[in-house]
């Protein structure tokens, strides 16, 4: 106990450790004056105002490393971070005051050993030291009674939380019910009507049929979220024609990537080594009689075909067995032959041509190249230039008049994916941009600047009947093609229920025997396996798709299949519900605790902290 107690301890060290640095990058963003000094009272602990200001960043630059943008305060109470990390602080402020209250802490020499253990404090010689010590906790504003205080209360809480969920245990029969319910099987017997089974196709669906399955039918024909979006973009494409490239300069860049253009003939090779000339000549003798492969060989040698893959080589990379190799047929093993490693056998998968590209078949590739390279440049110089101009009030259409950039409009929504949409950064920014957002210079990845503007916001919506009409028509020929399936398929089902003989049918029927909920089966609904599930014994049942019906019969309700993948699953299982049962009891250990503490909130004190960002 005490042993996996002082481990856990040592486990929250770093996570706090972690979490200062973390939440304390860019500590000091904050100017809070006055005398508020405390967000909360927690019995008799309290929660400061540096506390809440360092979670409330972590909260915040947790959300920024997920997005990859700056979240605004305005934001943040959008998202609840605010409450988020006050109510963090309170439950932990409850748990300390609990702690205080049992009388539990740990000793000066335990928390001196959890200190110097800590590599951030280590100096090069790999022992504790103290300048290194006070510098990291300066770093994130922290002095080090502060740090001691907070580790101090950290081991306390470890303490305790360790001999609350320590040996907890779930009920087994909770872990056999879910275990069953994992591993149930059944057999079934499936036959398919298709599109095939009708004897004439659905006729086309007349105007006041259409416009009856739109009215009854409107949730299945709307449009996404739209942002209209005006933006100006400039693109090395849009610069090539204007950008000199330079004779001399093309050489240069045929010379520098004369490897690329002058590639000699080469060989896709393995090559098998030995320890001497004998067990080579042996190897290579069990191959001409039929006594092995060379797969076998490998294997032999306790190693892998990747282990001996040289990939293409050229008569440079084999020295002395360059000739034989390259005179080999593919799929030849020839050898032994000499190499660095000793004697080796040789066997050529492939052949690769020598590609010489003169200079001139070149050229056209390598001034494109080059243009487009020095137009980035170019695009890169102006960027500065042009977000001066948003900066200074230009508008986009006034950008497009007085610079080189385009200005386009798009109905933009997340499956855009066509012209600048198709950009990454294009689409993260019309995601985030919001209305009365100023534009400003953002870069795509081939180097193209673009800004944008929203112009409006429409919300999901009803797509127009007109716009819809062939896509309503089609689905109403689906739906209806569906009913006459299912129409064939009750046929059948009565008489399937009176002699049971599938092939009577005439429909092309399958047998499936002990599957579980999770088997794939194609051609299916993605409700089929749930749908045999619930069925009884002997039932049969018409389970609807998409242009077919399927009608099935359960044969066989099969116990779990008693093998090892099961058993690791109930072992997993079991781990998991402990830890959750755990979890929970401990959640309600902290609330207990902070019912019993009375928090009281200083609304005002965080109302001044959350202003002052």
């Amino acid at each position: 106990m005490a042993a996996g107690t002082k481990s856990l301890s040592k486990t929250f060290v770093w996570i706090l450790m972690g979490l200062l640095m973390l939440g304390l990058a860019g500590f000091g963003a904050v100017n809070l004056s006055g005398t508020v000094r405390t967000v909360a009272q927690v019995g008799n602990e309290s929660v400061s105002v540096d506390t809440y200001v360092r979670e409330l960043q972590r909260e915040i630059r947790a959300i920024e490393a997920q997005t990859g943008q700056p979240l605004q305060m305005s934001q943040a109470r959008e998202l609840g971070l605010e409450q988020l990390a006050l109510s963090r602080l309170t439950a932990l402020a409850a748990l300390d005051n609990e702690v205080a209250l049992l009388g539990i802490s740990i000793g000066d020499e335990n928390l001196q050993e959890d200190i110097v253990s800590i590599p951030a404090f280590q100096g090069v010689n790999g022992t504790f030291d103290r300048e290194t010590y006070r510098f990291q906790l300066e770093q994130v504003g922290m002095t080090d009674s502060e740090f001691e205080s907070d580790l101090r209360k950290e081991s306390s809480r470890t303490l305790v939380q360790g001999a609350v969920i320590s040996g907890v245990r779930m009920p087994e029969t909770m872990t056999s019910i879910l275990t069953d319910y994992i591993g149930a099987r059944r057999s079934f017997t499936v036959a398919t009507v298709g599109g095939d089974a009708l004897s004439e196709p659905v006729a086309e669906p007349t105007d006041a049929q259409v416009q009856t399955f739109y009215d009854e039918n409107t949730d299945q024909f709307t449009l996404p979220r739209t942002k209209r979006l005006t933006y100006a973009i400039l693109s090395p494409e849009m610069l090539l024609d204007t950008v000199e490239v330079d004779d001399d300069s093309l050489r240069r860049l045929y010379d520098q990537r004369s490897a690329e253009f002058q590639q000699p003939e080469r060989r896709l090779v393995e090559r098998l080594n030995f320890p001497n000339e004998d067990a080579a000549n042996d190897a290579k003798a069990q191959l001409e009689v039929g006594g092995t492969t060379f797969e076998r060989l490998v294997q032999d040698r306790e190693l892998e075909l990747s282990d001996i893959d040289l990939g293409d080589v050229t008569r440079d990379d084999l020295g002395d067995a360059a000739d034989a190799v390259f005179a080999a047929e593919v799929d030849a093993v020839v050898g032994p032959l000499p190499s660095v490693f000793g004697p080796a056998l040789f066997r050529i998968n492939g052949t690769l041509a020598a590609n010489n590209v003169p200079f001139e078949e070149a050229e056209p590739a390598l001034r494109e190249e080059l243009a487009s390279d020095r137009a980035r440049r170019l695009i890169e110089a102006q960027s500065e230039d042009i977000n001066d101009m948003l900066a200074g009030g230009a508008t986009l259409e006034e950008l497009a008049g007085e610079t080189e950039m385009e200005l386009g409009q798009i109905d933009w929504t997340r499956d855009s994916a066509e012209r600048v949409a198709a950009y990454d950064g294009f689409r993260t920014a019309a995601e985030a941009v919001r209305e009365g957002d100023f534009p400003e210079v953002a870069f795509l990845e081939d180097g193209s600047i673009f800004a944008l503007r929203l112009n409006e916001e429409l919300p999901q919506r009803p797509e127009p009947f007109e716009s819809a009409r062939d896509r309503v028509a089609e689905a109403w020929r689906q739906a209806e093609t569906n009913k006459a399936l299912q129409a064939l398929a009750n046929t059948a089902v009565t008489q399937l229920a009176t002699d049971g003989d599938f092939a009577a049918t005439g429909l092309p029927f399958r047998v499936e025997n002990g599957l579980t909920r999770t088997a794939f089966l194609e051609d299916v609904p993605a409700s089929f396996m749930a749908d045999v599930f619930a069925m009884d014994p002997g039932e049969l049942r018409v389970i609807g798709g998409s242009g077919t019906a399927l009608i099935v019969r359960l044969d066989e309700v099969l116990p779990p299949a008693e093998t090892d993948e099961l058993r690791q699953v109930q072992q997993a299982l079991a781990a998991q519900m402990d830890q959750a049962l755990a979890q929970n009891i401990f959640d309600a250990y902290v609330r207990d605790a902070q019912t019993r503490a009375r928090p009281v909130i200083d609304q005002q004190a965080l109302n001044a902290v959350q202003s002052s960002y």
